[in-house]
């Protein structure tokens, strides 16, 4: 049977190639997609500042644990935004032990030159697990020493100024180290334990081990001190170490797993809707195939075959332009600051052939269920069935529509009542279920838009017998514009929706007039400095961080942000709908209502979160705000997270003053060396500019996926087009014109696609408006202006340019040598 497929495949060109093209650009996506999630998972990062390590007892990461429907208990492990400590006290324990050769703790202490360059500030004794080693002068012995990384430039005995905690300290460079590691600032061990910004705990313990020890049984004694820290091996020590490689591995199996999985489903449609199509058309020649003793199974063997023979093709020409598309898109992340030049990708082993291995079964699936109309049937009743093709589209297939369409209405429901993760979820799961229920009864949908048209003329009456004949062979034409219409105009806006309201919630809740901003942060002076200003009535200090809890037994990061409660009322308006910020203090918490709604938090609870750097806090929530996107979902007090973030200093202060006080604050901001003084508006520009970054890749992925919803819709209209020589040519042998004709078809495209727009007009908004509800709780979503023309002017040409050029093709044949033709 597949000698037959290929000769099959060979006779029918244009089928072929369609069929060819959708699973070729299925293959590409799909590798380029498979390359990220594969270069993140197996990304293992090795140990730079631990290299000479032995054992590295950190906190990297933080684990929930939890229960499955069936009582399976869960684990989900999540890095830590702030990076994990462990207890200052336990190096006393662990150098008791024996087979030690030494013990130091590590710092990370963050340091900007006098160049403006960040390095890493760290206690001596934490050279020796590097190592690094004195290429001149001495050890650090005082407060006011420091050794230096020979690539920072400076020389021994030299005086230098670090900004240090927010304040420009200067020391005298004792001497020159060389190390593999990233470029740092040497203290000694009690300047570095006092610069800490965190009291009390180190970031990690690195121990070297006597020659002879067997490391397995220190692990496991020091483990037993350790509690819930981990004991890393010198493999494995590479965890402990924050790196953007390691933040870059986690985004690129968000990005590839979450757009792959879309992208998987949208080509079980479309290869489904062109295999399908293709089989329909060649109805005739299986049914000559049946008439002459060809069984049912060998039929549908000839059509899997056939369907195998084209994803083969198809995976060898879409999995090499992946992995091209996968070096291009990495070189993109890598220009725009979404991955580091030195992060390790794979070169898509296992992404090609998984891809390849995705497309090859959906045809195959795809084939088996287009044969089983064909199969099903005897064989004198097979060339009855392609001569004139049965109007219905069969029971089953009616109850299944309906079936579908009362779970995407019972989604729908949900997504409209419910918020946040749930309604989310309702709304994707709304538009796939819609456009499922659209191609289930599209012959029902496409004999009701026939009446419509019978009412216009001759060729109205003309197309619309010509829809109530082949309601069901227009069908995949109908879903392929319906899918084009309902997932370009809602996925494509939900991006504009985003940014447009981060940035007017920003602006709106923006009370303050100016703000002191430093990335590299302020000392806690500087609040003090600018209270001091005559004329200034409030100074809020704002910290970034980011807080950690357990969602449907899942980590899940939250944006947060640390404030002063005394007067934050005075410089920001949060648009609170319940509770009051005036409660905000030690041991509460205010949420965004989008975050209350995610985590099914209300006013009064006492929520389980874990702060950026691991630490457990069960805070009551005393607020639920509105304005979640341009501030951030959760908002604690300053003294909750001291010593738990990973600067410890603020790094913006909000500032209600009036103008003639600038002088002033400028003076403070220039005696704060990073900082600089803006107005809100500046800052509110600044917030567009990332959400604008960030946002180019979402757009870039979605625009793929509409880009691909395209080509196949253009695809299935192009072979439905082609397939109806023989139909014209009757026409027009039995009298239609070629004008008639024109108007004909151009009537049935204007009756499918009004339908199309319609159906997939009315799904785009629905999903639309229930994702932008619960996320921003705006019930009517932003369209641009032009958004709307462009999706549905984009559909028109794309229906009638690929309708109407290839039937005028057509109609430039003599209908004579149409007539003889096969379909």
């Amino acid at each position: 049977m597949t000698a037959l497929a290929a000769r099959m495949l060979r006779h029918r060109p244009g089928a072929s190639f369609a069929t060819l093209l959708a699973l070729a650009l299925g293959a590409l996506i799909l590798t380029a997609m498979g390359v990220l999630v594969e270069s993140g998972l197996s990304y293992h990062p090795a140990p730079v500042r631990y290299a000479a390590a032995d054992l590295v007892v950190a906190r990297p990461d933080t684990t929930f644990t939890g229960k499955d429907f069936d009582g399976e208990i869960t684990r989900s492990t999540v890095a830590l935004p702030e990076g994990g400590t462990v207890p200052a006290t336990l190096v006393a324990q662990i150098r008791g032990l024996p087979g030690l050769s030494a013990v130091a703790t590590d710092e990370n202490i963050p340091v900007v030159t006098a160049a403006g360059g960040p390095a890493s500030g760290r206690g001596w004794g934490s050279a020796a697990l590097t190592p690094y080693r004195l290429l001149s002068g001495t050890a650090p012995a005082n407060a006011g020493e420091v050794v230096l990384d020979a690539s920072l430039g400076a020389q021994t005995g030299s005086r230098v100024s670090l900004l240090v905690g927010g304040v420009l300290r200067p020391y005298t460079v004792s001497g020159l180290a060389q190390g593999s590691g990233p470029a740092s600032v040497f203290f000694t061990d009690a300047q570095a334990a006092a610069l800490s910004p965190h009291r009390g705990q180190v970031s990690a313990i690195g121990v070297i081990a006597e020659p002879g020890t067997d490391l397995g049984e220190l692990r496991t004694r020091i483990a037993a001190l350790a509690g819930d820290a981990r004991v890393l091996t010198r493999a494995d020590s590479g965890q402990a170490e924050r790196s953007a490689d390691r933040a870059a591995a986690s985004l690129l199996v968000q990005i590839g797993a979450s757009f792959g999985g879309y992208v998987a489903l949208l080509i079980i449609f479309v290869v489904a809707a062109t295999v399908g199509l293709s089989v329909r058309h060649r109805r005739r020649d299986l049914a000559l195939v049946r008439a002459v003793a060809a069984t049912p199974g060998q039929v549908r063997r000839m059509i899997m075959a056939e369907s195998a023979l084209l994803a083969a093709v198809a995976g060898l020409i879409g999995a090499p332009a992946g992995l091209a598309a996968a070096h291009w898109l990495t070189g993109e992340l890598t220009t725009r600051g979404f991955v580091p030049a030195s992060f390790p990708m794979v070169p898509g082993a296992i992404a090609a052939p998984a891809a390849v291995a995705i497309v090859l079964v959906s045809a195959v699936l795809a084939g088996l269920l287009a044969a089983r109309r064909v199969t099903g049937i005897k064989p004198a009743e097979a060339l009855g069935e392609a001569a004139a093709e049965p109007t219905g589209g069969g029971r089953a297939r009616l109850i299944g529509g309906l079936i579908t369409l009362a779970a995407a209405a019972s989604a729908t429901g949900a997504a409209i009542g419910m918020s946040g993760q749930t309604a989310m979820g309702a709304a994707i799961g709304m538009l796939y279920l819609f456009v499922l229920a659209v191609s289930l009864l599209a012959p029902w949908i496409n004999r009701f838009a026939s009446r419509l048209l019978a009412g216009f003329g001759t060729s109205g009456y003309l197309a619309a017998a010509n829809l109530r004949a082949n309601a069901r062979g227009t069908a995949t034409v109908l879903t392929s514009l319906v899918l084009a219409v309902g997932f370009g105009g809602s996925v494509w806006f939900l991006q504009n929706n985003l940014e447009r309201q981060a940035v007017a919630q920003s602006r709106a809740s923006l009370l303050a007039t100016r703000a002191l901003v430093a990335p590299t942060g302020l000392s806690d002076t500087t609040v003090a400095d600018l209270r001091a200003v005559p004329g200034v009535q409030a100074v809020t200090p704002i910290r970034h961080t980011t807080v950690v809890a357990a969602l449907m037994g899942d980590g899940e990061s939250i944006t947060a942000r640390a404030a002063d409660p005394a007067t934050l009322t005075a410089t920001l308006d949060l648009d609170v709908t319940e509770g009051n910020l005036a409660d905000l203090r030690d041991g509460t918490a205010a949420v965004s209502r989008t975050q209350a709604a995610m985590f099914s938090w209300d006013l009064g609870d006492e929520v389980d979160m874990r702060l950026g750097d691991g630490t457990p806090v069960r805070p009551r929530i005393v607020a639920i705000y509105q304005r979640g996107l341009g501030f951030g979902d959760v908002l604690l007090p300053r003294t909750t997270v001291a010593g738990h973030t990973a600067t410890n200093l603020d790094d913006e202060i909000l500032i209600s003053a009036p103008a003639s006080s600038d002088a002033a604050l400028r003076k403070v901001a220039a005696a704060h060396p990073g900082s600089s003084l803006v107005d809100t508006a500046t800052l509110t520009g600044g917030l567009a500019r990332d959400l604008a970054l960030s946002a180019w890749l979402n757009r870039m992925l979605i625009a793929a996926m509409v880009g691909y919803t395209a080509v196949a819709a253009a695809n299935t209209m192009v072979m439905a087009a082609l397939a109806r020589r023989r139909e014209l040519a009757l026409l027009r042998l039995t009298g239609a014109t070629r004008r008639q004709v024109r108007r004909m078809v151009n009537a049935e495209q204007i009756g499918l696609l009004g339908t199309a727009v319609v159906l997939g007009g009315a799904i785009a908004a629905l999903t639309l408006s229930s994702v932008v509800r619960a996320l921003t709780g705006t019930p009517v979503p932003y369209v641009p202006p032009l958004g709307w023309a462009a999706v549905l002017g984009g559909t028109t040409v794309l229906a009638l340019a690929t309708t109407i050029l290839p039937i005028a093709r057509l109609l430039r044949v003599p209908p004579v040598t149409q007539i003889g033709i096969k379909e």
